[in-house]
């Protein structure tokens, strides 16, 4: 088996910054061909818009991935970039804070459209025209037709009344992640998760700024006692997305550095 990715597609959703952007460019470097998709055209711009212009491994893509017609834009731009797609990473994700008290403040609905139902959309979408293209090109009954993976954290497990809605979003996104493992499996799709802890992400880096005893706690509470770095989830996802994952699928692989393991009150995961 292999953990190479080289010529295959990926759609990677999230990608003008943080760890979306970290996981494309991790896997254009492996050798993939990869559309880079964000709602924020300015930073896509600045990100990838010459090299997208290149027509070489790198596309980019600009829209509100909570509208159908939009999802449906994407798929039918990387397909007429690269005739087909192989793997979806569901990296589009927002973080809030909630007020668990207060129903106008909980942000429950905005993280459940945002972060879950746009998941959600792009994966049926994106299967479904995986399953179309193997059927047009005559690929055989029982072949591997490709990988999803979402990125999920590990405040699904965890108790934060003032996460109580980026909270209930994660879990519902490992959930979604087993469900759809099993609906797709007979197709040939795996679909499987990465949930993190704390990672150097440009929404951390500027949590830490602003709270600059975050990191020694941070550190303190983890087992590994430091702070990823973003490519130490994009390798994760790389392997997801390998045949070297070909047998796993309804799994979330958990990239936090023992974290969860332990009961600790610490600052919010980003």
């Amino acid at each position: 088996m292999t953990f190479s990715v080289s010529g295959k597609t990926a759609i990677v959703t999230g990608a003008a910054a943080g760890l979306g952007l970290a996981i494309a460019r991790h896997l254009v470097d492996k050798g993939a061909n990869v559309m880079f998709a964000d709602i924020d055209e300015a930073r896509l711009e600045a990100e990838v818009g010459e090299e997208a212009r290149a027509e070489g491994p790198i596309r980019m893509f600009v829209g509100d991935l909570c509208e159908k017609l939009t999802i449906a834009n994407l798929l039918s731009a990387t397909l007429d970039a690269f005739d087909r797609v192989d793997i979806l990473v569901n990296a589009n994700r927002r973080m809030a804070v909630s007020n668990p008290l207060n129903p106008e403040e909980d942000a429950v609905e905005d993280l459940l459209r945002q972060n879950v139902m746009t998941a959600l959309r792009m994966s049926q979408l994106t299967a479904r025209r995986m399953i179309q293209h193997a059927e047009r090109n005559g690929v055989e009954e029982g072949a591997m037709l490709g990988s999803i993976i979402n990125i999920s954290s590990i405040t699904a497990q965890a108790t934060r009344p003032e996460l109580l809605a980026y909270s209930m979003a994660a879990a519902a996104m490992d959930q979604m992640t087993r469900s759809l493992a099993v609906a797709l499996a007979s197709k040939g799709i795996r679909v499987n998760a990465v949930a993190f802890g704390s990672v150097m992400s440009a929404s951390l880096q500027a949590a830490l700024k602003e709270h600059p005893g975050w990191r020694d706690q941070i550190a303190g509470t983890t087992p590994l006692r430091r702070i990823a770095a973003a490519s130490e989830v994009a390798e994760a996802v790389q392997f997801l997305a390998s045949d070297a994952a070909g047998f796993v699928t309804g799994q979330v692989l958990t990239v936090d550095g023992g974290r969860s393991l332990l009961d600790a009150v610490v600052p919010p995961a980003h």
